[in-house]
């Protein structure tokens, strides 16, 4: 019912003010760098993320949406209405491998059920730094806690002066997380003297380094230590090798203890006279003509001093907030990404850069914001445009990146590639800036996408778009296994009819595909060659390839089985087996849940046809049509109805919109038109049929609600009576063509309000008018307005209407046939739709 529950909204600005300032306090109570709400949706099962604070959206999509029973701790957290606390990745990765696969960071959460008493609205959650144990978090989830509780009854109280329960179906709000720490001095100059083994700074750099002067040691140690403690003897190297003559390469980039970037530059008067061997044991020991060092440290955020002394690195340096903004970049990263300083500075890095938008990158970027390591990857750079006033560099040409995180920025550098070693596209580097042997699919992007997939030829989809180009691959079959057979699910790239017969192969057959499932191990051929020597006699497909046959096994269960085929003959790596094996056993579980849920929507769509009205009461002077399409996303199931009841001597005109969809919504659905049935078999007036439908919905509380429009018509005389909870208004085409729409003054939807009125309204059929009932799945769109959508059906059934009403004539099956054309022939259809018209015949 997605009229209905955006009806129900509350005033935006109340409730995002609310949520804001509830995931702020949140951040800031429990220690974290984000934070986030998600509340329940008008889809049943489904969170959506209604606020995210101090992180990017857009590179959080793949999050904005989960199904409370998924494996996620946000569900848990709903579902159970527990606290959940996850102090560090290890923790993550345990109890919640899904959730850890997608984010594969480190970085610690906790989530806060937001309640009201035994409702739940949704989660307060908060991202924060790893800690060893989860009981180091006790205060700060004790504080989270409360904040839930609050946010609970803020919006209790937000909820009762709205007219249906509160729902958020909107796109998440993205907020900033307030400044952490007061603007420093970003640039501190300092000197070392060999001879007297000391280092002395100005005023500026021990504000930087957060080091008075009375606390200071000045030796070269302490000074490592406190710019970069976690590389203190790269520091040391380097100034004693300045001291000698030869300084390593300029500026030194180094990772400060809160894992925000430093850059140190060094000079000296000495003359280089050859590289005098290094004391490992002693990095800053010097011989006695060492000269003394000068020497900067740069923190390169966002004061005017750092920025100036920024614009003249020869590298690129940029930053960008942790809501993703770039908010600096000196001239050589302006360069080297091809845009000018103004296009860059206030945008989001892939809106300004849109070459640089890989998934791989987005990975980096997530990275950076969630765990305190720097990252480093490297990016393709195509050519510039021709009207940019950089150089336009040769094809292939390579970036390497650099991403430092801190607390309230991270700071990016850029090099031509030519410094490093060559890699793939955004490949993983390692800290020294070279690539891995070969680039290995993360399961990250599978796994984001299979969450996605909700029947078993939607999941092969996914591996045939995700899996194959990843490593390759050219053909991919997926059997399961049904009643101790292996059946064909999926096949591509595979010559036709090759695999018709080892569909249905039994578990005994001594086949690659069978063998995988029945002994759990993965079975690579590097050649056709050694698939033939393996299983003599088995029939090939092709001459010359390679073929990777990986079980698929859910929670232990077998599933069934995938054959991965490339056209040429290739080795596989461990890391290789290692990674397609694991990526197997997300495909098992997709698959797992994929059967189960054609189960459940095979058992709802027979549920929901069961209690659909096989015919409709008739009557000699009207003649009735009924439509009804399911959605296309979801169970493919809902709570859509209509019904015709004799009612006394007339006819009681009924439909409705359980809202929500699945076997709950169905089951809902039947429970109404009985109910509606048996008040109408009464001949009861159109207000208490409303009233005592609402009071069984209430009374059953089923966490849904309903929408209804019900009209008691007298065939003889024409006169209607009228009732209409929360329900689009009907329509009257007249017999002389106008068309109406019926504003009908109504009640709430059924379900919220016990003491909800519904006033009743007195209409007039003329013989040869037509009454059109209709759900919203048939006039709301995606992004469009309502109101456009009745009016274009009250302008199709003022067309079509003209030939309708004829004595003995069927035409109106033919009206109802046009009027639902369109939404029968999409193929995205977000919701159910039912329709039903009513025609009184012109007297004989």
């Amino acid at each position: 019912m997605t009229g209905s529950s955006q009806d129900a909204q509350p005033k935006p600005g109340r409730l995002a003010a609310l949520l804001i300032d509830a995931s702020t306090e949140a951040i800031s109570a429990a220690g974290g760098h984000a934070g986030g709400v998600y509340l329940r949706s008008s889809t049943p099962g489904l969170l959506r993320l209604a606020v995210l604070t101090g992180l990017p959206g857009p590179l959080f999509r793949p999050w904005w949406r989960l199904h409370m029973d998924s494996p996620f701790p946000v569900a848990d957290a709903h579902r159970l209405g527990v606290h959940v606390v996850l102090p560090n990745a290890t923790e993550t990765m345990r109890r919640y491998p899904q959730f850890s696969a997608g984010l594969p960071f480190q970085f610690g959460s906790l989530y806060a059920p937001v309640m009201a008493g035994s409702h739940a609205y949704g989660v307060l959650t908060v991202l924060r730094p790893s800690v060893p144990d989860a009981a180091e978090l006790l205060p700060e989830c004790d504080r989270l806690v409360r904040l839930a509780l609050d946010l609970g009854a803020a919006l209790r109280s937000l909820d009762e002066d709205e007219a249906a329960p509160l729902r958020w179906d909107q796109e998440p709000l993205c907020a900033r997380t307030p400044a952490r720490r007061p603007p420093l001095a970003r640039i501190g100059r300092f000197l070392w003297t060999p001879q007297t083994g000391l280092v002395t700074g100005d005023t500026d750099l021990h504000v930087l380094l957060g080091v008075p002067p009375t606390e200071f040691a000045g030796t070269p140690q302490a000074f490592a230590d406190a710019v970069a403690p976690s590389e203190a003897n790269r520091i040391l190297l380097a100034l004693r090798d300045t001291a000698v003559g030869r300084p390593p390469i300029l500026p030194l980039y180094l990772r400060a203890a809160d894992g925000g970037l430093r850059l140190m530059d060094l000079w000296s008067p000495y003359k280089a006279t050859g590289r005098p061997p290094h004391d490992a044991t002693t990095p800053a020991a010097v011989p006695p003509q060492a000269r003394p060092v000068r020497g900067i440290v740069l923190d390169p955020g966002l004061g005017a001093t750092a920025d100036a002394a920024a614009d003249l690195l020869p590298d690129g340096v940029f930053c960008m907030d942790r809501e993703g903004l770039v908010v600096y970049a000196n001239p050589r990263a302006a360069q080297l990404l091809h845009r000018p300083r103004a296009e860059l500075l206030g945008r989001a890095l892939c809106d300004a850069v849109p070459w640089i938008g890989l998934p791989d990158v987005e990975d980096h970027l997530r990275g950076a914001l969630l765990s305190p390591d720097p990252v480093h990857f490297h990016v393709e750079r195509p050519p510039a445009d021709t009207a940019e006033s950089a150089p336009r560099p040769s094809e292939g040409d390579w970036l390497a990146f650099s991403v430092y995180p801190g607390p309230d920025r991270l700071t990016c550098t850029i090099r031509p590639a030519s410094r490093v070693a060559d890699t793939a596209p955004a490949a993983l580097t390692t800290e020294d800036g070279l690539a891995p042997p070969a680039p290995v699919y993360r399961p990250i992007v599978l796994a984001i996408a299979l969450t996605e997939a909700v029947t078993a030829r939607q999941v092969s989809a996914v591996v045939m778009r995700e899996l194959l180009p990843a490593f390759g691959g050219r053909r991919l079959a997926i059997y399961l296994l049904q009643e101790r057979h292996l059946y064909l699910a999926w096949e591509s790239g595979f010559p036709s009819g090759f695999l018709a017969p080892f569909d249905g192969v039994a578990l005994d057959a001594r086949l690659p595909g069978v063998e995988t499932l029945t002994t759990g191990r993965p079975l690579f051929f590097d050649s056709m060659q050694q698939l033939a020597a393996a299983y003599p006699g088995i029939q090939l497909d092709a001459e010359e390839g390679a073929r990777a046959f990986l079980p698929l096994i859910a929670s232990g269960r077998p599933v069934g089985s995938c054959i991965l085929g490339f056209d040429r003959s290739r080795s596989f790596s461990t890391e290789e087996r290692t990674v397609l094996t694991a990526l197997a056993g997300l495909i098992a579980h997709a698959m797992d849940k994929a059967q189960r849920y054609e189960t459940e929507a095979a058992l709802a769509r027979g549920l929901q046809q069961a209690l659909l009205p096989r015919r409709l009461s008739s009557h000699p002077q009207v003649e009735t049509a009924g439509r009804y399409l399911p959605g296309t996303q979801g169970m493919e199931v809902g709570g859509d109805w209509y019904d015709v009841v004799e009612s006394g001597d007339g006819l009681a005109l009924v439909i409705g919109d359980v809202q929500g969809h699945g076997v709950q919504a169905a089951a809902t659905m039947g429970q109404l038109r009985s109910a509606v049935r048996a008040f109408a078999l009464g001949d009861r007036p159109p207000d208490e049929v409303m009233s005592g439908t609402n009071h069984l919905l209430i009374d059953l509380d089923p966490g849904l609600f309903a929408s209804c429009c019900y009209i008691r018509l007298d065939p003889a005389t024409g006169m209607a009576r009228a009732a209409r909870a929360g329900h689009p208004p009907p329509l009257l085409r007249r017999p002389d063509g106008r068309t109406h729409v019926l504003d009908l003054p109504g009640g709430v939807v059924l379900g919220v309000d016990p003491r909800a009125r519904y006033p009743v309204t007195e209409l007039h059929m003329d013989p040869g008018a037509i009454l059109a009932l209709y759900t919203d799945g048939l006039v709301e769109k995606p992004g469009g307005d309502i109101d456009d959508g009745i009016s274009s059906l009250r302008v199709a059934l003022a067309r079509f209407g003209a030939p309708a009403v004829r004595p003995g004539g069927r035409a109106l099956a033919g009206v109802a046939d046009r009027l639902t054309t369109t939404a029968r022939h999409a193929v995205d259809r977000p919701d159910d739709i039912a329709l039903l018209l009513a025609a009184r015949r012109p007297a004989r």
